[in-house]
């Protein structure tokens, strides 16, 4: 991922110069204007600023809402309970689940 665009990106779709970007995650314009200009990358210190500044995760910045999969409350709870389960047990749960979708 470019991570300079993904900022420049982000603060299109805010609105946001990077003079605003600066301000808002305490980082010197002066910084970010090299780094962009020059397609560093930032340190993770400052990375976590422009997050914070963005007020979306790490996760967030390294995946789009294209990428990121939303789940209901329902899915999430039967996540959950998946993961409690035993290896012997996920199977039984599978061959439950392909049975179902053969009565289809």
């Amino acid at each position: 991922m470019d991570i300079t665009e993904r900022i420049r990106q982000l603060n299109a779709m805010r609105g946001w110069t990077i003079y605003k970007l600066a301000k808002e995650a305490r980082v010197s314009p002066s910084t970010l204007t090299n780094m962009i200009r020059r397609g560093n990358s930032p340190s993770l210190s400052t990375l976590e600023r422009l997050c914070s500044a963005y007020g979306i995760t790490l996760v967030q910045f390294f995946y789009d809402n294209e990428d990121m999969v939303q789940l209901t409350d329902d899915q999430r709870e039967h996540l959950e309970q998946w993961n409690r389960l035993t290896e012997r047990q996920k199977r039984a749960v599978d061959l439950f689940i392909q049975g179902l979708l053969q009565m289809e």
